[in-house]
């Protein structure tokens, strides 16, 4: 299946696969592509209709996950921010047991459902979910800015990534409403949690104590699902720390994907540490 997607590449080694978030694109990761590209060979890739990939009309969402898989895999470790970790989840559940499968994940203030429930209180309520597809519909634009300040906030180094994030956004391109339509309805409608268990593989998940987007506790609710995950979670960083810690979140990427359990430890509890 051809896949209209933009797909970048940089560095050699084993192959890591990066997915950025709702209303984004893939030049969000220039921070970490630049720190991971010594050492690895790094893919990232526009989800559809976003940055400079197209939005097919006539594509399902099943054709879209296909097509994300075919840009995205097979590697070495698939990761995911956002938006991005949930289809990264998705993914890495529909290949299991195949050779397309990853073989570690590493998820980025990743949720496994973004909507609360009587039974899941670390998400977000309907109504604001709704108020924010409204507004959407009024103003695309100003609603995809108003989720970046929301995306920084509580973050050290605020401006700074809330200036990166909107360079990518000038220089790559915005996402088109349909996308950005439909990642709504994504995150409205997708609940991992129950199939969590299936997935075997090392888990990395890295988040920000501060995150207004990803509560902490959606990540330790996903912490506890997953059979063999690790928990980083950053002082004084928010949705993107991946931007405003590029360091120690890079620094636990390589080691983890090194297979290193103790060094990974270790860079973890170095990383939450040297956080401020």
């Amino acid at each position: 299946m051809s896949a209209p997607l933009h797909i970048e590449e940089a560095g050699s080694g084993p192959r890591i696969s990066l997915l950025h978030g709702w209303g984004m694109n893939l030049r969000v990761f220039d921070p970490l592509r630049e720190r991971l590209a010594h050492s690895l060979s790094v893919r990232l890739v526009d989800l559809p209709g976003h940055g400079r990939s197209a939005w097919p009309d006539d594509w399902s969402e099943a054709q879209q996950r296909v097509a994300l898989a075919e840009a995205l895999l097979p590697a070495d470790t698939l990761l995911g921010w956002s938006l991005g970790g949930q289809i990264a989840l998705s993914l890495a559940l529909a290949t299991r047991g195949t050779s397309a499968a990853p073989k570690r994940l590493v998820l980025l203030a990743t949720t496994p459902r973004f909507l609360q429930a009587q039974d899941w209180s670390a998400g977000l309520s309907r109504a604001t979910l709704q108020q924010f597809a409204r507004s959407l519909e009024e103003n695309s634009s100003g609603t995809v800015a108003e989720f970046l300040g929301l995306q920084v906030r509580g973050s050290q180094h605020a401006g700074e990534t809330a200036e990166r994030l909107r360079q990518a956004l000038d220089e790559h391109g915005m996402a088109q409403l349909p996308a950005l339509r439909a990642g709504l309805t994504m995150l409205a409608l997708t609940d991992l949690r129950d199939r969590l268990g299936a997935l075997q593989m090392p888990t990395l998940l890295i988040g920000g104590l501060n995150d207004r987007v990803t509560a902490p506790a959606a990540l330790q609710g996903l912490a506890r699902a997953l059979p063999h995950a690790r928990l980083l979670l950053l002082p004084r960083a928010a949705h993107a720390p991946f931007i405003s810690h590029a360091d120690a979140v890079a620094e636990a990427v390589l080691q983890f994907v090194a297979g290193d359990a103790l060094a990974t430890a270790d860079a973890i509890g170095r990383a939450a540490q040297a956080a401020p």
